[in-house]
């Protein structure tokens, strides 16, 4: 009934990406583009996880290793990327061990999050995705880049 290319009325797609053994989704609409990691030029007293920025085409993007910010150690190989996001009207980057794929959600699929403690504030997780044995951590990525202990917003 509706083209592959276009999402049905109750549901959404989100990217999804590894950081250690869990998987992650981000809403679509907030990704640019996705890109190799190359390292970035430092800045000085940036927080650990802040890596630097990158010249994108004539923008400063800032790029955050969004391993460091959940706790897990950041090995860089072949399959680690930088996934370039449009967020609080900035261009910010974040550094995954790997990017999956595109999957759309229905409401069904989406349950509450869970109440628990993790290193990751709840505040940022808009919910669970389950499809078939994967279970997606849903990231509201807007508030995240937003909140003052991420060190990106004045």
């Amino acid at each position: 009934m509706y083209a592959s290319d276009q999402a049905r009325p109750d549901s959404k797609q989100f990217l999804t990406f590894h950081v250690g053994a869990e998987e992650y989704g981000i809403d679509i609409l907030r990704v640019q583009e996705i890109r190799s990691y190359e390292p970035p030029t430092r800045v000085a007293n940036a927080p650990h996880f802040v890596k630097g920025v990158v010249n994108l085409r004539g923008v400063i993007v800032p790029i955050v290793d969004l391993r460091l910010r959940l706790g897990q150690n950041g090995e860089y190989n072949a399959f680690t990327v930088v996934i370039i996001l449009n967020v609080c009207q900035r261009v910010v980057g974040i550094v995954v061990d790997a990017v999956s794929d595109v999957l759309e959600l229905s409401a069904a699929q989406i349950k509450a999050r869970p109440e628990v403690a993790a290193a990751l504030d709840a505040r940022f997780i808009t919910g669970l995705g389950k499809i078939a044995e994967r279970m997606l951590i849903l990231l509201d990525i807007e508030a995240m880049v937003a909140s003052p202990d991420f060190g990106l917003m004045d």
